[in-house]
């Protein structure tokens, strides 16, 4: 029988699927299931800067002028308040929940956009018994007033700080967007971060043509919007100084071994849960395991990164070559 076990960002997992950060992974009951089923890891529901932000200038309000002339003493507000109701409260009290009830590594995430203020937050959840910490950044690169170098070194400042301060594994969830992309990477993956997941899912805005406004277009994704994260982990491998986790439309056991093959070294999955449900994760692994054994793989590392452009010198190239072949030959 194919054994499933496998490495991230030096954590041991019993799988290389990780249960994405997403309105599924917010309570115990769903997190301890998808433990059940299987999964290696689970990526809890992001808590945004905004909200850290918020709720340590409520806390500041309270103490006082002294508490915004030393802002400071944030750090030895008390956190076991039984009365604090707020999310940074409840997000530490489920972090320390899960870590007894759980024996797979769970990992909080922060959504931010910049370094300031909700730094001293992740050290408060490694002391709370995170296993490692994800940082989901996306800085749209619209701002017409900030350049590119401005912009990058906001990344730097986020990863800077953070790692500073904790002494768990930190990923970088990051979004496409680099006029540079492969150099960026490479760049991230030089410095305290032990993993890049690619890549993040952001909200993606329509148009209502009868009521013109501005909506939502879905939210999930679909098994076509594997193809870009696949490239990129195909690209990267034996480029970046880290590990790196796929994320974005894997659907099926069948998508799982393609990131695995293109060289990730675990698999996040969201939208096929809230399609199929947390059960579906037991589906995937058995799809996974099937393979395995037909192909006669005893572990992961035995076909891990197999299909990965290491060799290619020139990967631009290599993607132009695949690219005549298939439209040169393409007919409706």
């Amino acid at each position: 029988m194919a054994d499933l076990s496998t490495s991230y960002m030096g954590l041991e997992l019993q799988s290389p699927l990780i249960a994405a950060s997403s309105g599924l992974t917010d309570n115990l009951p769903n997190l301890k299931r998808f433990e059940e089923f299987g999964v290696g890891a689970v990526v809890f529901k992001s808590l945004f800067e905004e909200e850290i932000i918020f709720e340590k200038k409520a806390k500041l309000a309270k103490m006082g002028s002294h508490g915004f002339i030393y802002p400071e003493t944030i750090d030895f507000y008390d956190y076991n308040d039984d009365n604090d109701n707020e999310s940074s409260y409840e997000y530490l009290q489920l972090v320390r929940k899960a870590k007894k009830e759980l024996n797979i590594p769970i990992i909080p995430s922060i959504n931010c956009i910049t370094a300031e203020q909700w730094t001293y937050f992740p050290r408060e959840l490694e002391l709370a018994g995170a296993d490692a910490l994800e940082l989901n950044v996306f800085i749209m690169p619209s701002d017409l007033k900030r350049g590119k170098d401005e912009t990058d070194k906001v990344y730097f400042d986020i990863i800077n700080q953070v790692t500073d301060l904790v002494k768990i594994p930190v990923s970088l969830k990051l979004s496409f967007y680099f006029s540079d992309l492969a150099i960026m990477l490479k760049k991230f993956s030089e410095t305290a971060i032990k993993g890049l997941v690619l890549f993040n899912r952001f909200y993606s805005p329509d148009i209502d043509i009868d009521t013109l406004e501005v909506s939502s277009s879905s939210v999930l994704s679909n098994k076509e919007d594997m193809a870009t994260s696949m490239r990129w982990i195909a690209i990267m491998h034996d480029h970046v100084s880290c590990d790196m986790a796929a994320s974005t439309g894997v659907h099926d056991g069948t998508g799982l071994i393609k990131m695995l093959l293109a060289g990730a070294s675990a698999v996040q999955v969201a939208s096929a849960f809230y399609n199929n449900g947390v059960g579906y994760a037991a589906v995937m692994l058995k799809e996974l395991e099937e393979w395995m054994d037909m192909k006669k793989y005893k572990s992961i590392d035995d076909f891990k990164a197999l299909m990965s452009q290491h060799e290619s010198g020139n990967p631009a190239a290599f993607q132009r070559v695949q690219f005549m072949k298939y439209f040169r030959g393409y007919r409706t």
